[in-house]
């Protein structure tokens, strides 16, 4: 009867550690690509909060809300049932039970999504229920987001905050909208340099590094190299927990 319960004690030992991990930065760093793979690679949850705020947005949007009065925001940001699938080898979000994973990603919530998350009742129903995945996660999860480390999650094992040039972003950004909707390479670096303003000035939770973050430039890195640089961030604080 011994063998049993020594396999189960030496599983106990080997089993990997359950981490959270907090990646942060702004938009066209490579955030999304490299937390689904990392997750998809070590076997962790993955939550994509930029796609709750724009689901929350897109809610706003189809019920004739005015975002650009935070108030009627306000009153109506706790109204919307997001649903996040946290498999990062495919994530789903739902809104009232709807697929809401591809009216999001219109031109029309990109330019709305700011002002909707910059009110504070919407970012603290959305953080409340980001909390709640990240805690109910068994293995570990990866956050990607803007305020995961600063606000979300203080607490987070492990925070790393993705940085790359405006040009790099702009880039890499135009080449995931090619053959979506039209755009060219300064409106789009343009747009990126007006959100990087608008969220790293907000008053409620802004787009910022943690103190403790770890900082991974990107802009001469393939996304490969990227993903590599993370899991190795990663794979190191499991082997201290």
């Amino acid at each position: 009867m011994s063998a049993p319960v020594e396999t189960a004690a030496t599983d106990a030992r080997t089993a990997p550690a359950a981490v959270i991990v907090a990646i942060d930065g702004p938009a066209g760093t490579g955030k999304s690509s490299t937390s689904r793979s990392v997750a998809t690679q070590l076997g962790l949850s993955y939550l994509d909060t930029g796609a709750q705020y724009r689901a929350i947005t897109w809610w706003m949007i189809s019920n004739g809300i005015d975002v650009q009065d935070a108030s009627a925001v306000a009153t109506a940001a706790d109204k919307p049932v997001i649903v996040s699938g946290t498999d990062a080898a495919n994530p789903t979000i739902t809104v009232d039970g709807v697929d809401a994973s591809g009216p999001i990603r219109t031109q029309e919530v990109t330019a709305k999504v700011s002002a909707v998350s910059a009110v504070p009742e919407v970012r603290t129903v959305i953080t409340e229920l980001q909390r709640a995945i990240a805690a109910g996660a068994p293995n570990g999860i990866v956050v990607e987001g803007r305020d995961i480390g600063t606000t979300v999650l203080p607490d987070a094992d492990l925070k790393i905050f993705l940085t790359a040039s405006p040009e790099a972003r702009a880039a890499r950004r135009s080449g995931e909208l090619k053959g979506k909707e039209s755009t060219d390479l300064a409106a789009t670096r343009e747009a990126l340099i007006k959100r990087d303003a608008i969220d790293s000035g907000r008053k409620t939770s802004p787009l910022a590094k943690a103190a403790d973050a770890v900082e991974v430039d990107t802009t001469d890195l393939t996304l490969q190299q990227v993903i590599e640089c993370v899991v190795t961030l990663v794979e190191e604080k499991r082997a201290t927990q």
